[in-house]
C-alpha cells in the first residue's frame, strides 16, 4: 500500500517509534520520571551511597581492594570522599582511550571536608599526623577549602575516619552527588569590613543537610557558598547556590541569593534571585534551592545534570517563582545586588587587623601544595602565638587568627622560614594549579610541578611585576582550578611542539575575572602552548600589558581591548 499522510512508511513509523521510546523526559522525578536513566542513577537507586561505609569499615578493609564492588568502587565510595587515584606511568593521550580499570591505581584520593575553612590547631595537627602516616605525606589544599589526601589504602581508611571524627572533622558527601563542603569566607566574625558573618548558617546547613539521606541522591554535584565579606571571596559565582552579604536599606545586614554557576566544559555564571534574606532565612532558602535541585534536576544525560542547566532553562524569575511557591510556602523580600569587590586580592594574604584588634596573618603555599609535616608546623606555629584558630581559603591559601601585635613578626618569620610566603609574588600569589595527572584519572597533563617551576621561572625573569594577576593551570577541559575565570587560564592537552611531536601542553584562556564584572576568557584563534614553552609565552604576554595597559587597568580590561598578536 502507498503511504499517505495519514499512513506513514513503514520505514518512518518505525522511526517514529524508535524517537518516541527514546523519549523520556530529562528523568526529573517532580514530573513522575523515576526510572533510572543512565548508570549512574542506576547504582544509585539501588543502594543510597551512605550506606557503602558500612561494606567500607566490614568488608573491604579487611579484605582489601580486590573485594570491592566497582559499582562502590566508583560510584558509591565517592560519597565517603574516596576516589581512586590515577596509576602511575600512563600518559595522558590514553586518558579517554583506556578503561576505568585500567586507570584505577589501588590507592584513593581521600578529601577532608572543612566547612567555612575553619580548623583548630588540634584538627590541623590531625590531618598532618594522618598525612604522614597513611598518605606519604600528601596534602594538598583545594580552592574548596578542602584538603585532600593521596596514596590511601583502603585498609586505613576506618582509622583515619576514627582519628578525624576525634577531633570533628569528617569526609561525608564529600564527592559524590551530594550536597559537598559549603564555602565560608576565611575571615568570617573577625574582619573589620565584614557586612555579615554566615558562620551560624553553615552550622545549620551542615546539621540539617550533610548525611541526610533525603539530599544524599542528587542529579550531580551540588556546590554552595556563604560570605559577607566586601571582597566576595568564595567565589559566589561560579557555585550553584550562594549567598552574598548586603546591606538592605530597610532590613539590614543580610544576604544576596545567587543560583546556577558552575564552569567545566560548559561555564555558566550564576544569576541574582534579586531576593533579600536575613542569616536566619538561609538555610530554609538553602534546603529549597537543593530540594529544587533534587526534584527537577536533569538525570538522563550526566553532561547537564548540573543546576546551572535547569537555571538556564527557567530563568531567575521562574525558578524564584518555584521556591517561593512550592517549597518556601511564602514571598521573599526583594534586595540590592552586592557593591563592588573592596579589593583586588581576594584571598586575605598578608598582615590583617581584626575587629577585636589581634591580626590574622594569611599566607601562600605554591599552587596549594603543602605536606602533612608541614601542617604539623603550621600547627604549632598557631599554637604558640594565636588563639589555635585557622582558617583555608578558596584559593588554596590558609590563614593563622588572633595573633597579638607583638607576635605577628614571629608568626610571619615562622611561617616564611617554612617557605610559606606572607608577602608573595603576585606570581606566587595567583597562580593555581588542580591536582593534574600525577594523581587525576581525568588528568591529560602535570599541573602541581609545572605552576611550581612557572613561579619561580617568572619571579626570576620579571622580579619587579606587582600587579595583581591569576595563573590557573588545569590538567583537562573539566576547570577544577577555574581557568575560564583567571586572566591567564590554561587548559591541559596533547599539542604539537615545532618538530611536530606530541607533547604535554596548554590551551589559553586570557581576561577572565570573577567579581561583579565577572567573565570568561577569551581564546585567541589556534592559540596553544607546549609546557616547555610555558614560561616563555607569559613572560611575553605579561610584558605586552606592562607595555600597554592604561594606568590603574587591570590585566582582563586590557586582554578586552588588546589586538590578538600582543596576545600570542
Amino acid at each position: 500500500m502507498a503511504a499517505t499522510p495519514e499512513t506513514p512508511a513503514p520505514a518512518a513509523a518505525a522511526a517514529a517509534r524508535r524517537k518516541t521510546g527514546r523519549h523520556r523526559g530529562e528523568g526529573q522525578w517532580a514530573v513522575g520520571h523515576h526510572t533510572p536513566l543512565n548508570g549512574n542513577e542506576q547504582f544509585k537507586k539501588d543502594d543510597d551511597g551512605l550506606n557503602v561505609r558500612t561494606r567500607i569499615e566490614t568488608i573491604y578493609a579487611h579484605r582489601g581492594f580486590d573485594s570491592i564492588d566497582p559499582n562502590d568502587l566508583r560510584g558509591r565510595m565517592r560519597w565517603w570522599g574516596l576516589y581512586t587515584q590515577r596509576k602511575p606511568g600512563i600518559d595522558g593521550g590514553k586518558t579517554a582511550i583506556l578503561e576505568p580499570e585500567e586507570l584505577d591505581d589501588k590507592y584513593f584520593m581521600l578529601r577532608v571536608r572543612i566547612d567555612g575553612g575553619r580548623l583548630t590547631t588540634e584538627q590541623l595537627r590531625v590531618i598532618g599526623e594522618i598525612s604522614e602516616e597513611f598518605a606519604r605525606g600528601t596534602a594538598d589544599l583545594t580552592d574548596r577549602q578542602n584538603v585532600q589526601y593521596h596514596w590511601i589504602r583502603i585498609e586505613d581508611v576506618p582509622e583515619i575516619w576514627r582519628r578525624l571524627e576525634a577531633v570533628g572533622l569528617s569526609t561525608t558527601e564529600a564527592c559524590g552527588d551530594t550536597p559537598r563542603v559549603i564555602l565560608g569566607s576565611p575571615v568570617a566574625g573577625i574582619a573589620q569590613d565584614e557586612i555579615i558573618d554566615g558562620t551560624p548558617a553553615i552550622d545549620e546547613i551542615y546539621r540539617r543537610i550533610v548525611g541526610n539521606k533525603d539530599f544524599s541522591n542528587l542529579p550531580r554535584k551540588f556546590k554552595s557558598a556563604i560570605s559577607g565579606s566586601p571582597l566576595l571571596d568564595v567565589a559566589h559565582e561560579i557555585n550553584d547556590i550562594a549567598f552574598v552579604g548586603v546591606n538592605h536599606p530597610e532590613h539590614g545586614p543580610g544576604f544576596d541569593v545567587w543560583v546556577g554557576g558552575g564552569l567545566s566544559t560548559n561555564p555558566k555564571l550564576g544569576v541574582r534571585l534579586g531576593t533579600w534574606v536575613s542569616l536566619d532565612e538561609v538555610p530554609d532558602v538553602y534546603e529549597g534551592v537543593i530540594s529544587i535541585f533534587r526534584d527537577y534536576g536533569y538525570r538522563r544525560l550526566r553532561t547537564r545534570a548540573r543546576l546551572k542547566f535547569l537555571v538556564a532553562d527557567w530563568g531567575a524569575a521562574k525558578f524564584r517563582q518555584v521556591l517561593e511557591d512550592e517549597y518556601l510556602k511564602r514571598k521573599l523580600t526583594d534586595g540590592p545586588a552586592p557593591e563592588q569587590p573592596s579589593g583586588q586580592w581576594r584571598d586575605h594574604v598578608g598582615v590583617h587587623q581584626q575587629q577585636d584588634g589581634k591580626f590574622y596573618v594569611g599566607f601562600a603555599p605554591r599552587v596549594g601544595r603543602v605536606d602533612g609535616a608541614t601542617l604539623v608546623k603550621i600547627a604549632d606555629i598557631a599554637e604558640q602565638h594565636g588563639s589555635g584558630r585557622l582558617r583555608t581559603t578558596a584559593e588554596q591559601k590558609m590563614i593563622v587568627l588572633d595573633i597579638e601585635a607583638d607576635r605577628v613578626d614571629s608568626v610571619v618569620e615562622a611561617l616564611e622560614a617554612l617557605d610559606l610566603r606572607v608577602k608573595p609574588s603576585p606570581f606566587r600569589r595567583g597562580t593555581m594549579a588542580c591536582t593534574g595527572i600525577e594523581f587525576c584519572k581525568l588528568a591529560i597533563v602535570e599541573t602541581k610541578a609545572r605552576g611550581a617551576s612557572l613561579i619561580d621561572e617568572l619571579e626570576r625573569r620579571l622580579p619587579d611585576f606587582a600587579e595583581p594577576i591569576t595563573i590557573n593551570i588545569n590538567g583537562c577541559p573539566n576547570a577544577c582550578a577555574r581557568i575560564q575565570v583567571a586572566d591567564i587560564g590554561l587548559k591541559g592537552q596533547l599539542v604539537l611542539d615545532d618538530d611536530g611531536n606530541q607533547v604535554e601542553g596548554y590551551q589559553v584562556h586570557l581576561g577572565g575575572a570573577l567579581g561583579l564584572e565577572a567573565g570568561f576568557g577569551r581564546k585567541v584563534r589556534g592559540l596553544k602552548v607546549t609546557s616547555a614553552g610555558l614560561p616563555d609565552y607569559v613572560e611575553r604576554v605579561v610584558k605586552s600589558y606592562e607595555e600597554q595597559r592604561e594606568d590603574g587597568e587591570r590585566f582582563a580590561a586590557w586582554v578586552a581591548r588588546a589586538d590578538e598578536k600582543s596576545l600570542s
